[in-house]
């Protein structure tokens, strides 16, 4: 791709996204620093009056024209196959930013969050200094909800309001929101206290949490259109922030339904929300479960039977029996979502338990697609059951523990332990 094709690919992609990261640009592109300097350079010189900048990303304030991207050269024949040296084309990328399109009636697990008690804290802080922390929760909690695909809907001064299942849709969309309601507490923890006069002074949020139906479209006028839900369910979540205590999450019957069994949760009872005739059930998420799919939260109200897949199961026994036998198996089970292969490795699993063996169960996960070891990461946290509030000292003495028979000197050779 040539360095014009870029900047149009850029450009359109500013048009489209609205705001990108110097990062996002880098890694889109493949950019080392110096390309990237004469991009940016490019986009200062070319679009001054259309653009803004800041330290973190670069947003665009024009007209948004979309610029038709680049056609990519035509290949000569030798340039037909790929060579050890090219990279591979990357696969289509869903897009996360909405399109102008129709109204439309969605099921949307909407998140409020809301900084606690930020009228004392502009009452303490300079106007500057006051921007400045609210820009850094903002952007700690923004990194939190796009590592779960979320949708910032609209920032309403220190609260955000996040859709989920627009205007990408997930199945676990409503499991997406509650672990990034989890996922900005912890973020939370490691923000530096505000500059303030009372040392005290730490930033706290509440989260709520509500599933239900909207419709969602374009809204506004002018110069100004925003994509916004419509309906009950984005003022339930609201309400239901109100109720939560400083650096919680709380959720709705309609949403712990969706998320049963993946998290521990605490019922708080019938709660009377204003502007609601009914009572509406509510539970604070405690934090994750060890369920890891949901064969896991299946099992504690009991499987189905498996039904006419005799033959697959005869093969899996086949080979564990020859693996016991000194002759090493590798197994593979492929094909679409939905037809049963982690049930018929539940189904080995339940039929060698009696069995003498070791296990060892890695599984990705769409949460952590940009770190390649998860799986493994994953596992030693569970092998030794390191728990999320663990000070490192303490994970260091249970890596030492399990190492002991082996005489493997723990201190000496682990340089890193996992947060």
């Amino acid at each position: 791709m040539t360095f014009e094709e870029i900047l149009d690919q850029a450009i359109a992609m500013l048009q489209r996204r609205g705001r990108i990261t110097y990062r996002l640009l880098q890694r889109q592109f493949q950019l080392d620093e110096g390309t990237l300097g004469d991009l940016l350079a490019e986009l200062r010189y070319a679009h001054r009056d259309a653009i803004s900048e800041d330290e973190q990303g670069i947003e665009w304030t024009g007209e948004a024209t979309m610029l038709p991207p680049s056609p990519p050269p035509a290949l000569q024949p030798s340039q037909a196959s790929f060579s050890q040296e090219a990279p591979a084309p990357k696969a289509d990328v869903m897009p996360t930013t909405p399109q102008a399109s129709a109204p439309e009636r969605r099921q949307l697990t909407v998140l409020f969050c809301d900084l606690v008690d930020s009228t004392r804290l502009a009452r303490q802080l300079d106007p500057e200094d006051l921007r400045e922390v609210i820009r850094g929760y903002q952007a700690t909690c923004v990194a939190v909800i796009q590592r779960f695909a979320g949708y910032v809907a609209q920032y309403l001064g220190d609260g955000l309001l996040v859709y989920f299942g627009y205007p990408q849709a997930h199945e676990d969309d409503a499991q997406r929101a509650v672990r990034t309601g989890l996922g900005i507490l912890e973020a939370m923890r490691t923000l530096p206290p505000p500059l303030s006069r009372d040392q005290s002074v730490r930033l706290a949020v509440r989260i709520g949490i509500h599933t239900g139906l909207v419709v969602v479209g374009e809204m506004g006028s002018g110069g100004r259109h925003e994509h916004l839900a419509l309906g009950d369910t984005p003022n339930l979540a609201a309400r239901l922030q109100g109720l939560a205590a400083p650096n919680t999450v709380v959720i709705s019957e309609a949403t712990s339904r969706l998320v049963h069994g993946y998290f521990t949760c605490q019922a708080l009872g019938p709660q009377t929300l204003k502007g609601l005739e009914t009572a509406v059930y509510v539970s604070q998420v405690l934090g994750e479960s060890t369920a890891q799919s949901h064969l896991d939260v299946a099992e504690a109200t009991g499987l189905t039977p498996l039904v006419g897949r005799e033959a697959e199961v005869t093969l899996l026994r086949e080979r564990w029996v020859q693996s016991t036998n000194g002759m090493g198996q590798v197994v593979v089970l492929s094909g679409e979502p939905g037809i049963g292969k982690s049930r018929l490795v539940q189904v080995l699993k339940e039929q060698v338990a009696d069995t003498p063996h070791v296990r060892w169960e890695c599984r990705c996960s769409p949460y952590y697609r940009h770190s390649a070891l998860y799986p493994v990461i994953d596992l030693f946290q569970r092998i030794l059951r390191f728990q999320e509030d663990e000070a490192p000292d303490a994970r260091l003495r249970k890596l030492e523990d399990t190492l002991a028979p082996y005489n493997v000197p723990g201190r000496k050779w682990c340089r890193w332990l996992p947060p």
